[in-house]
């Protein structure tokens, strides 16, 4: 028998007509037959959970004398999809708890034709209401889930309600306490999908990991059709592949291609690549590049690489609120490419897809991870199988993606062997999606060990990993032992280590001694980055850095009442969209790195 608790786990649940299947994401949702379904939802906040209870989805209305409903949709509260509630009103800022989401909308079906609802994210969790029926649920706030509704669906006046909830549990990700804004509601689109019955469901992509001319594909229909015909088109390549499905409904095949140009931060490449079958056609654009390590290097396109990064939680600041369209994605990594990075770390989440795939156009590489931050309950067996359900919808929407270098697992965890065994399972969830990426985890373990006079880490899960990232606040949770220019690091030898995190904070405009933390100044946040630059040097393996972080973000984790004020003041740009003086600093550190 299945648990209730089970169920709610279960990442995507299609509930409609009887069934309960998870479903497999569709490939780029962008490039299809889509009817968005963004824009004012009517709202009703429901603090004490009773919405449920009085079935407030079924949005009934009096019809006798004696008939009375104590809810109504009509006529209250309105939000903005996609959006977080609680920059929407003042009274929502800090709510944690449910809201009701509900909108009418008509659906035109074609003869032969399926239909999906497509979320990009619910932050927290939520239920899904078509008609009155139960059709689908989701847990995890920055993947995305889909729910076929091609029977439930009307031809119009359809009432769909989202069941949203934020509150912070234990055996979620990330759990009880975290280092930014807990936004709850609809916060990425919303569209209905339509497809012809047999479609084309999943396919990737990609160039070889190490073979500069050879393109590995696989593509996969929505049934299992055996002995349909699939073209794979690269017209710029001249590449014209007529392939036959399997039994399964799958096609995989490599071939050679000539004077192919390879995506590099510099030269961002990408191909119109079209897949088509008897029935469904898809166009997508795809950038292909070799990506490998080789014992202290990072191998782009043969070619060892330093990464300049940094990172950004989804968020813009002077709106106070998610970012989730492409404007803000510009906003965001506008900031980045002024700084001179050519990598991004999405901290600390899989964020919205108009990030990621501005993000490549660009010229950036990205690092991707999941909310495995701190404070998770690795003994709880359902605990991970949710997160190898975060990860594994992580990794299907972004892997046709070439700018995705890193799928990161984890963000400043203690070893245990139940932490080794959790992030186990999410490396083989990814390497059973893709193994052409490279893993990483950040770690905040590094020490200083007196006797050798150098800074080491005590953690054998880093030998699991391509690369090893680290977090070290040197200057600002941790005093300098020695001086910057003979703070010597003996870390993952014989692998590249990347400085994930580095830094503190300074409230803009604020001046003061240079050499007093307590100051919370732009002089000493510049001091602090000058030491770390400085300390650098000495790390031999050393392969990138990201300081911690481009903006200013809020956090509830910040108390102090004239420097924080609900702020984490770390950013490089304040809350306004100034640059603070560590930001030049960073900024001629990067443009000296060729």
């Amino acid at each position: 028998m299945i648990s209730r608790s089970f169920i709610t786990m279960i990442v995507t649940v299609c509930m409609g007509m009887g069934s309960s299947n998870a479903q497999q994401l569709i490939a780029n949702v962008y490039g299809r037959n889509t009817q968005s379904l963004n824009g004012k939802w009517n709202a009703i906040i429901d603090l004490y959970d009773q919405g449920g209870k009085n079935k407030i989805y079924l949005n009934k209305k009096p019809e006798g004398k004696t008939d009375f409903y104590e809810y109504a949709f009509e006529n209250g509260l309105r939000l903005n999809v996609p959006s977080d509630w609680n920059s929407q009103t003042p009274e929502l800022k800090y709510y944690e708890g449910t809201v009701w989401y509900a909108r009418r909308f008509d659906a035109a079906k074609g003869q032969g034709e399926r239909m999906f609802l497509y979320f990009g994210a619910v932050s927290y969790r939520c239920r899904i209401y078509l008609n009155g029926l139960e059709i689908g649920r989701h847990e995890g706030g920055f993947t995305p889930f889909q729910i076929e509704v091609t029977k439930a669906v009307k031809e119009s006046g359809n009432f769909l309600v989202v069941e949203a909830n934020n509150t912070r549990t234990t055996d979620a990700m990330p759990a009880m306490a975290f280092d930014w804004w807990n936004y709850g509601g609809i916060t990425r689109d919303v569209s209905l999908v339509k497809t012809p019955a047999v479609f084309i469901e999943d396919y990737f992509v990609q160039l070889n990991k190490y073979k500069t001319d050879q393109v590995d594909a696989r593509i996969q229909l929505s049934e299992k059709a055996a002995n349909k015909t699939i073209e794979l088109n690269i017209p710029e390549l001249n590449v014209k592949q007529r392939l036959t499905t399997d039994a399964n409904g799958i096609v995989a095949v490599s071939f050679k291609v000539n004077k192919l140009e390879r995506w590099s931060p510099d030269l961002p490449k990408l191909y119109k690549v079209i897949i088509s079958s008897d029935t469904d056609k898809i166009e997508e654009h795809i950038g292909f590049r070799n990506l490998y390590v080789k014992g202290e290097d990072i191998y782009l396109n043969d070619q060892p690489i330093f990464l300049k990064a940094t990172s950004f939680h989804e968020e813009i600041p002077q709106r106070l609120g998610r970012a989730f369209s492409e404007a803000d994605a510009m906003m965001l990594l506008s900031e980045a490419k002024a700084l001179g990075c050519n990598m991004i770390r999405l901290a600390h989440y899989p964020q919205n897809e108009h990030t990621v795939r501005l993000a490549e156009k660009m010229g950036f590489l990205l690092w991707e991870e999941i909310p495995v931050w701190q404070g998770i309950d690795f003994e709880n067996k359902e605990t991970r199988l949710k997160a190898g359900n975060m990860i594994r919808e992580m990794v299907t929407r972004d892997k046709n993606r070439c700018a995705l270098a890193f799928w990161g697992v984890a963000n400043e965890t203690q070893p245990s062997e139940p932490r080794n065994e959790f992030l186990r399972y999410l490396v083989q969830t990814c390497k059973s999606i893709d193994t052409s990426r490279l893993i990483t985890a950040a770690f905040d373990l590094v020490r200083f060990d007196k006797a050798k006079q150098q800074f080491v880490m005590d953690d054998p899960f880093i030998k699991e990993l391509d690369v090893v990232a680290v977090n070290k606040y040197m200057g600002w949770y941790h005093q300098w032992p020695v001086s910057p220019d003979k703070a010597i690091w003996n870390v993952a030898k014989g692998q590249p280590l990347i400085i994930s995190e580095f830094g503190g904070e300074a409230l803009l405009g604020q001046t003061g001694n240079a050499d007093i933390v307590s100051s919370w100044s732009e002089d000493y946040q510049a001091t602090l980055y000058r030491d770390n630059l400085a300390m650098f040097k000495n790390i031999p393996n050393l392969r990138g850095t990201a300081p911690w972080i481009l903006f200013d973000f809020r956090s509830p984790f910040r108390f102090h009442p004239t420097n924080q004020d609900g702020w984490n003041r770390k950013g490089l740009v304040s809350d306004q969209g100034i640059r603070k003086k560590a930001w030049y600093l960073m900024k001629a550190y990067y443009d000296n790195i060729k």
